[in-house]
């Protein structure tokens, strides 16, 4: 079947400036240095040089940005140009390109333009259409994920201290971003400690008629039952924010002044109080060998390449303190220098993200002093980027370069293993080559409630989680039927498939495939030929199936395989390929049973309110703090739902006609 591609080369970064073409109707080839054996590329070079020369004509002579489109619609590359006319006429000329630029030529049917104010804004542009279209040409970072903050609230009830993702819409101070959630959970367990700030929710706040346990273990000085005055709970929010944007210094001797005043008063209570505060703080700033002296904030970008792949390792500092690291693998041409791959990595970093008032990067790039007026102008404060060469920010960057080849070294490691695997499977499996994507399925339910399908992909480079499925059963299934359960599961995964393959991509060998090679299913013959009629049906081809079936009493290693064509059998019990197996089948039993229990323990937590149009939360908690429980407020009485307090007569009808519109 068709597969839809990713796309993995990509040209570097040009100059801003390029001349116009020597002779924009040229049209002959020969010369050129390129790479064009054959007559059908040097055919397909000459269409995209005349497709670029159409919209040459009228390319705008401003700064902007421009997309180089493919026939199929797809965008091939994203760049900028302070002039994009003048960018432009440099994809025209006949000799010089390098080889990924000719075939990005080759591929180009159409362009778009978009005019900027300022170039600034083009470098802004440009990393933003980036990382939304993905184009095959183009340095991307990949990894998206978010980053955990601390958020301090700056809240009229009081500060509350909590852990934050996405946007930021709560009125507070914000300080991160950490590498991880470990590490933001680790900074507030000690922050808790230090300046005993609420972290409960206001809902919960707001109905304390007693301190919570927080109060009792000393993590929380119980502002919700005014166990502490306003004014010095905002004390508190005050020292925990000094702390945080980097005075931790004197926070620390401002605590010890009074830890010895109250001893000299003879309030010894309110003075070994004060020493665990001091102790936690000085937990949180004790391995001073990772924290930097003289650097308040900054990132850190360190980039290594080997074998034709790159990691960039980011670190991050905050308050002279070290929050964490996290390792990338963008998809960039290894014949792009480091510099080349740098340079656009950091800029997709920042396109969504607040930048910190230092950023240091290992190598040169083109664009710093563009990327850093743009998000000066962005930001309100400046930002400078460097590429240090002596000191302590030269050693900052070394610690990160040298965490870079270290995971690179990983990855590259478990990926020779992981082929290996990968080959002993697909000849266990009598397939003529290594699968590159192998999808497991199974099924989680409880007598049929809460039913969901998993599905977890494998490759070359171990589980590929950003590719992992889950399906809500949606179709009438009978208690226990499994059959129909993944007949459904495979349906729906493999008619969205086809659909997509409709309009395929440009094939790219390097990119990791969308469509699999080997299907594993838990369970026996049964579920093997539910899902074979389904390929069957849908017209499936070149994907082998395979069928795993528990052994006898359900023992590891004694179980047996079906394969289309071939008698059930068993793997000999030292082969790597059924220890593989059975990695592939617990982690996709793992996955499904913990989506399913989310699933049940979301059911269980939903309240037949919640069912009922035109009541949110206000009304909600009215409705609960007048009649206890949600099987009281079914059982009330249409007037005793009028006297409600926050509650019309409309609503309370609506109320009353949800629970008895049946009887």
């Amino acid at each position: 079947m068709s597969r839809l591609k990713n796309q993995m080369d990509a040209p570097p970064e040009q100059a801003f400036e390029a001349d116009e073409p020597d002779d924009p109707a040229a049209d002959e080839v020969s010369g050129v240095e390129l790479d064009l054996d054959d007559e059908a590329a040097a055919s397909s070079f000459r269409r995209g040089l005349r497709a670029i020369r159409a919209h040459w004509k009228h390319a705008p002579t401003g700064p902007g940005v421009y997309r180089m489109i493919g026939e199929d619609g797809s965008v091939l590359y994203v760049g900028k140009a302070k002039s994009i006319r003048k960018r432009v006429a440099s994809y025209t000329r006949l000799a010089g390109h390098a080889n990924r630029i000719a075939r990005m030529i080759a591929l180009t049917a159409s362009m778009v333009f978009v005019s900027t104010r300022t170039e600034v804004e083009a470098l802004l542009l440009e990393a933003n259409l980036i990382k939304q279209l993905k184009p095959r040409f183009n340095v991307l970072m990949r990894d998206d994920k978010s980053f955990p903050y601390i958020l301090l609230t700056r809240d009229e009830r009081g500060a509350q201290l909590t852990k934050h993702r996405g946007a930021r819409s709560r009125k507070g101070d914000y300080f991160g971003p950490f590498a991880s959630v470990w590490a933001v959970n680790r900074t507030l367990n000690v922050l808790q400690r230090a300046f005993l700030l609420r972290s409960c929710e206001n809902s919960f706040y707001d109905n304390r008629t007693r301190p919570c346990l927080l109060f009792q273990i000393k993590r929380c000085s119980g502002p919700c039952t005014g166990e502490i005055s306003a004014e010095n709970y905002a004390g508190l929010a005050g020292e925990a924010r000094d702390f945080l944007t980097g005075k931790s210094r004197a926070v620390r001797e401002r605590l010890a002044e009074e830890m010895n005043r109250a001893a000299d008063e003879l309030e010894f209570e309110r003075a070994a109080k004060l020493r665990d505060r001091i102790a936690a703080l000085a937990a949180i700033q004790g391995q001073q060998g990772i924290n930097p002296r003289s650097v308040a904030e900054a990132d850190v970008f360190a980039l290594h390449e080997e074998a034709g792949q790159f990691c960039v390792e980011a670190v991050f500092y905050r308050a002279y303190q070290n929050w964490g690291n996290r390792a990338y693998f963008p998809r960039a041409d290894k014949s792009l220098s480091p510099g080349e791959v740098l340079g656009p990595f950091v800029a997709q970093f920042y396109a969504e993200r607040p930048p910190p008032r230092l950023v240091l990067l290992s190598h040169a790039i083109e664009e710093a002093a563009w990327l850093s007026l743009a998000l000066e102008e962005r930001e309100g404060h400046k930002v400078e980027i460097l590429c240090p060469q002596r000191g302590e920010k030269r050693e900052m960057v070394a610690d990160a370069a040298n965490n870079a080849r270290e995971a690179l070294g990983r990855r590259l490691a478990d990926s020779a293993s992981q082929m290996k695997l990968l080959e002993a499977l697909g000849a266990a499996f009598g397939m003529e080559k290594p699968p590159r994507r192998v999808e497991v399925y199974d099924n989680s339910h409880i007598m049929g409630s809460s039913a969901i399908g998993a599905m977890i992909v494998a490759g070359p480079l171990g589980f590929m989680k950003t590719h992992y499925r889950t399906f809500n059963i949606k179709g009438p299934v009978t208690p226990g039927d499994d059959y129909a359960m993944m007949r459904e599961v495979l349906t729906r995964r493999f008619s969205r498939l086809l659909k997509e393959a409709e309009t395929p991509a440009p094939e790219d060998p390097d990119a990791f495939p969308q469509a699999p090679d080997l299907i594993l299913i838990d369970g026996g013959r049964g579920q093997f030929e539910a899902v074979r009629g389904v390929l069957a049906e849908l017209g499936v081809t070149g994907v082998t199936l395979a069928s795993i079936a528990k052994g006898a009493d359900r023992n590891a290693g004694r179980e047996s395989f079906f394969v289309e064509g071939r008698e059930p059998f068993k793997l000999a019990p030292r082969d790597p390929a059924l220890y593989f197996v059975q990695r592939l089948r617990d982690e996709a039993h793992r996955f499904a049973i913990g989506t399913h229990r989310a699933r049940r323990k979301k059911e269980f937590a939903k309240n037949p309110l919640d069912e009922i149009a035109g009541v949110g939360p206000a009304r909600k908690r009215a409705l609960l703090q007048a009649f206890g429980t949600a099987k009281a407020v079914a059982a009330a009485a249409l007037a005793d739902l009028e006297k409600t307090h926050g509650l019309s007569a409309a609503t309370a009808k609506l109320v009353f006609d949800h629970f008895h519109e049946k009887g």
